[in-house]
Parts: structure tokens; sequence; C-alpha cells
């Protein structure tokens, strides 16, 4: 199921992509991802009144609040920046630059979580690198 919904992530994240930089000509790339962020934070708490999850919110644990609210900032800071390249270059090229996040977080992931980087996975980040340098020159 998991890759099910990876699946489904990427082709969500492909149409945002192009949405976006459709919906960007001639708007301000900060009011823009104001307007994104008011229809996914509407979105996510619908989520969670839908599912009855509000109730889980006094369970969460100092450390737990810490690290959402820093997830959050950098998802603020990865956005702003994104559709700032959006509007000032070209989709094709600003969206595998983008991807990079996939070698920075298996990266990342070693080094903080501890995670097992196999010779697959730098192979496939190595390709993941190489294919990008490709697909911007």
């Amino acid at each position: 199921m998991w890759f099910v919904l990876a699946l489904l992530s990427a082709i969500f994240a492909a149409l945002t992509s192009i949405l976006a930089k459709i919906g960007i000509e001639g708007v301000n790339s900060n009011l823009a991802t104001a307007i994104r962020t008011v229809v996914v934070v509407a979105m996510a708490w619908g989520m969670v009144f839908l599912t009855n999850a509000q109730n889980g919110i006094t369970e969460i644990s100092n450390k737990s609040w810490l690290f959402l609210i820093l997830s959050g900032l950098a998802t603020g800071a990865s956005w702003l920046c994104y559709y700032k390249a959006l509007q000032i270059g070209e989709a094709s090229k600003v969206v595998p630059v983008d991807k990079l996040s996939v070698v920075i977080t298996v990266f990342l992931a070693f080094v903080f979580l501890h995670e097992t980087v196999t010779m697959k996975s730098l192979a496939g980040c190595l390709l993941i690198g190489v294919g990008t340098l490709v697909m911007v020159l």
C-alpha cells in the first residue's frame, strides 16, 4: 500500500508543478505560496475532522511538537523557494532540481536517522544526480 500512496504522491506532485506554473503567471510568488498554503491547511484540517483524529492533538509530545513545527518551517521555506523558481524558470528544469531532495534525504537519513545506505541506494542517488544534470544542462 505504501507504494501506491507514494506513486499517487508523485502524480499529485507532478500536477502541482504543472498547475502552479500555469497559475503563477503574473502573480507574486509569495502570494501564490500563501494561497496554496491556505488550501493545503483547509484540506489537511478537513481530513483531521473527517477521520475524527482531532482528539489526538492533546497526546502529542513536546518532542513531536518541536519537530513537526520545524518540519512545517522547512516545508514553508521549500514552497517559497519552489514557487519563486517556478516563476522565473522552466518547470521542466525546476522540478528535476527539486527532486534532488531524494538524494539529500538519503544522505540526511544516513547522518541523523542512522538508516543504512546500500550500494543500490547509492547507485540510485548517483543516477538521480547525473539524470538531473543531464535534464537541466
